[in-house]
This record gives C-alpha cells, sequence and structure tokens, in this order.
C-alpha cells in the first residue's frame, strides 16, 4: 500500500497547443497539440513522482479521454486505482498566442457522476486493509457529486486514522472544514469563507486564521499568498511566512498543485511544519519557472529550498 494517496473526483485530459495570433471569425492555424493527464490530485501525484516520491492517484474517468489519461499516467510511471464512469471524462484546453505570450485557457465542466460511482472512492476508502499515511483530496467535485463529499471522506480519516489534506475551494471546502481535517490549503479569499467573512486583508489574515484553527476546521492551516509565497497557521508552531525568492515566471498553472506534492512529502519524512511550508514553496515556485502547464522539476525545488533554508 502507497503511504500516500490522492483522489481526483473531476479530472480532465488537458489538451495544449501554440497559435501565432488568437483571432476572431479566423482559421487559426494551431501547433501539434500535447495531452497530459490533469485534475488537482492527480496533478500532485505528478509532482510528488517528479520530486522523487511515490503515490497512488484515485480516479473517476470513463470515455476515449479517460483511457487516454490513464495511458498518460502509465507513462509518467504514476500508479493509479481507476472507479469507471459511464460518462465521458472532459477535455480542456489551453492556447498559447505565441505573438503576445498569453495563456488562453479554457476549462469545461465535468461529467454528471452517477451516485454509485463516486460512492465507490469512499466505500473503498473505508475498506483498506492497509491505511495510508496521507491522503489528499484536491480539485473540484463533478456534476452529481454532493457538496459535503469532502466531509464524509473526512469522517472517513478520522474513524480509520489518516491525515487528510483538502485542496478545494466554495462549499466543498466550508463543509469539509471541521472533521478530521489535517491540512487546508486556502487562499485569502477562501480563508475568509473558512472564518466567516466576506472580504478579508492583509491585516487580519492572522487573526483569521487562528479562528479556523480555534474552531477546529483543521490543524494545520497553509494559507496561498500567489508570489508572496505562503502563510503557516498551526497552534503547534504559531505564524510563519515563507517568501519566495524571485524567479524567471513562465507559467503559473500548477503552482498550487506542485506546492501540495512538496507539503506531503515533507510531512511524510517527518519534518518540522516551518520546513515543510518551505519546501511546498520551493517546488510550487519552481513550477512557475515551466512553460505551459508542467509542473515543478526536481532541481529547480532543490535550488529555492536551499536558497529559503538560507534566508529563513
Amino acid at each position: 500500500m502507497h503511504r500516500i494517496i490522492t483522489i481526483t473526483i473531476n479530472p480532465a485530459l488537458d489538451k495544449s497547443t501554440h497559435v501565432k495570433r488568437v483571432l476572431p471569425e479566423k482559421k487559426l492555424r494551431c501547433e501539434e497539440p500535447v495531452y497530459e493527464p490533469g485534475g488537482g490530485g492527480i496533478n500532485v501525484s505528478r509532482a510528488i513522482r517528479k520530486l522523487g516520491g511515490d503515490s497512488s492517484a484515485w480516479l473517476l474517468a470513463g470515455g476515449p479521454a479517460g483511457e487516454k489519461l490513464c495511458d498518460l499516467l502509465k507513462e509518467e510511471g504514476v500508479d493509479y486505482w481507476l472507479g469507471q464512469t459511464k460518462s465521458w471524462t472532459r477535455e480542456n484546453l489551453m492556447v498559447m498566442e505565441d505573438s503576445t505570450g498569453d495563456q488562453f485557457r479554457f476549462g469545461m465542466p465535468g461529467p454528471h457522476i452517477e451516485e454509485g460511482e463516486w460512492k465507490q472512492v469512499l466505500e473503498k476508502l473505508e475498506s483498506l486493509e492497509q491505511v495510508p499515511e496521507y491522503v489528499v483530496a484536491s480539485g473540484s467535485l463533478a456534476p452529481g457529486v454532493p457538496d459535503d463529499f469532502y466531509y464524509q471522506m473526512a469522517v472517513i480519516a478520522h474513524k480509520r486514522n489518516f491525515k487528510l489534506i483538502v485542496d478545494t475551494s466554495g462549499e466543498a471546502l466550508v463543509k469539509a472544514a471541521g472533521e478530521g481535517l489535517y491540512l487546508i490549503k486556502p487562499n485569502l479569499g477562501e480563508l475568509a469563507k473558512l472564518a466567516g467573512k466576506e472580504h478579508i486583508s492583509a491585516m487580519e489574515q492572522e487573526e483569521f486564521a487562528m479562528q479556523v484553527l480555534n474552531e477546529g476546521k483543521c490543524k494545520v492551516l497553509v494559507v496561498s499568498l500567489g508570489p508572496r509565497g505562503a502563510m503557516l497557521a498551526s497552534k503547534e508552531s504559531g505564524i510563519h511566512y515563507v517568501v519566495p525568492p524571485t524567479v524567471k515566471q513562465q507559467s503559473a498553472v500548477g503552482a498550487g498543485d506542485s506546492m501540495v506534492a512538496g507539503i506531503v512529502l515533507s510531512l511524510l519524512k517527518g519534518c518540522p511544519l516551518e520546513e515543510v511550508v518551505r519546501y511546498g514553496v520551493a517546488a510550487g515556485t519552481a513550477a512557475t519557472m515551466t512553460p505551459g502547464s508542467e509542473l515543478c522539476r526536481k532541481e529547480d525545488t532543490e535550488e529555492i529550498y536551499q536558497w529559503l533554508s538560507d534566508h529563513k
């Protein structure tokens, strides 16, 4: 049994291509597309693999796009478990405009998932003979999957005694918080919702983070601050900030998933929380240095992590 399992309920087959210029009502001549497996948990597993770790990616998928997605995971050496769906897996499209360097990202809605299909994930998780140490539930929920899906997963985490990390947004995050969650990675807007507020300022973020912890919504908060890095909040370590160095950024796609991969790998090694977030920020920053939807590279991550360690 893998010590880390990632779960993706709404995966995607990501297609990316280049075009000289995006123009309306014109036939646009695109370059040969590149296909990649996509979706929150899947990207976390892919980034874990790139960083030298190992995990099992659980996903719900169906149709030709689902088959292609699984083939791509095999090619990357990522172990996976497939829950078959009747509906076809969605395909997303990213177009790079070479004349400007702009990215155009077209995200498609997920297919409708039937009750028996999403319930098989919970049933499998609850019946595992060997319990993983960490489960990462990441990404949006597909149509048909209830908003409290991650909450139901948290109940199982509490019962089976594994540490659940949730990286999502909206009602799925709000409903999950408070039942057996170990770590969540909200941005400032999501932190405000968790604290029951409309908006949050930089001056209030520490207060609201501690409020969320005191209300028992999770044990560890890693608040994503974009280019400014991240804020760690826990009762154990208090408040700490990790500010990354300035790097030449090419694309922010995959930075959040790479950060989660760095975090869970460091947790598995038993590192102190400050070190855990430092490595997570290093992986997230490294992902911004790669083109298109490419995730972090290990050599970049290690170099940035060393810099952060020297400048802590």
